[in-house]
């Protein structure tokens, strides 16, 4: 590298490193704030989707049924013999890199009753077992539970002006961890039962986050019991984030010094918004329960500077 592209990628690195603490001077707070009240409609899209900043509002399913309905004994009622898919993995770490593959878990199909046994231990199964198929699976799977829920959250319906693209049931087992990871939705996360921990990264430090191609592969329980890595060559390479924030390797990872993860847990009855962009890194209680509404974002000028930034990254890298 010559000097003059030195120097040019020198200063796009500076602009970043004063972009983000822009940010966090202007109008990013250091925890998320919580609200004690449902925010109306044009209160929630002025203060919080407008400016793009992740809040906790209380009350927002505190009407749900089940929020004292769903205990284990009441869910082997209504669900019991009922089939699900449940992703399985060796380690808990679903959609994450492994070595030098991004690794998918292994989907098996088991009765309700079944996976509770396996949370609790009743049965010799090896692995990490978690509900998180994103496919609007309170809806599909999960829908004899709707009745104590809700397929949205109406001031969100309101504000965002459409239904939710998907509603989503979660469950599993405390070593069952979310890698560090971006949607293009609006996420309203509400926790019915036990607690989720979220580390959470604005967009504006999107240059700091490391990104690689991975070969795509999933989990498979081999004969032994134990599980193998297979290629899924039908997908081919998947771009991931290869770090941990919560406990990130700087000396492999140095731009992330950087950075400034915010941390928030999410307790029974409570509500995350957690805006389109952020990336996130998730963990949870033993049993926890959740429920989650993905609104399409709007791909407008936030968008477009995002992307903008986003091949800024890559011509600073290439540098």
């Amino acid at each position: 590298m010559g000097s003059q592209e030195k120097y040019v990628t020198k200063q796009i690195q500076e602009r970043f490193r004063q972009l983000a603490k822009e940010a966090r001077d202007l109008y990013l707070t250091t925890v998320v704030p919580t609200l004690d009240h449902v925010p109306s409609p044009l209160e929630f899209h002025r203060d919080w989707v407008c400016p793009n900043k992740p809040v906790i509002i209380q009350g927002a399913i505190s009407h749900w049924p089940a929020l004292h309905r769903w205990t284990d004994e009441y869910l082997r009622k209504i669900l019991g013999d009922k089939e699900l898919t449940v992703a399985v993995t060796p380690n808990g770490y679903a959609d994450a890199v492994v070595g030098n593959k991004f690794v998918m878990p292994e989907e098996r199909t088991m009765s309700f009753t079944e996976f509770l046994d396996t949370l609790d231990q009743k049965t010799d199964s090896q692995g990490v077992f978690y509900i998180q198929k994103q496919n609007s699976n309170l809806t599909e799977e999960f829908h004899k539970l709707i009745p104590d829920a809700d397929v949205q959250l109406k001031f969100a319906t309101e504000a965002f002006g459409r239904l939710p693209d998907a509603s989503n049931f979660w469950m599993g087992d405390k070593r069952a961890v979310t890698s560090m990871h971006k949607d293009h939705y609006e996420n309203l996360y509400c926790v019915v039962r036990g607690q989720k921990t979220f580390t959470l990264l604005p967009p504006t430090d999107q240059p700091f986050v490391p990104y690689g191609n991975y070969q795509a592969a999933c989990f498979k329980k081999n004969d032994t019991g134990t599980f193998d890595i297979v290629d899924d060559h039908s997908t081919g390479e998947v771009p991931w984030i290869p770090l941990d924030p919560t406990n990130p390797d700087l000396d492999k990872f140095p731009q992330f010094v950087n950075a400034r993860p915010i941390q928030v847990t999410v307790n029974a009855g409570e509500t995350l918004y957690l805006p389109s962009l952020w990336f996130h890194h998730v963990q949870q209680s033993h049993r926890c329960i959740a429920v989650n509404f993905w609104y399409d974002m709007e791909f407008d000028i936030k968008y477009s500077y995002y992307k903008f930034v986003e091949s800024l990254v890559e011509v600073a890298d290439k540098g």
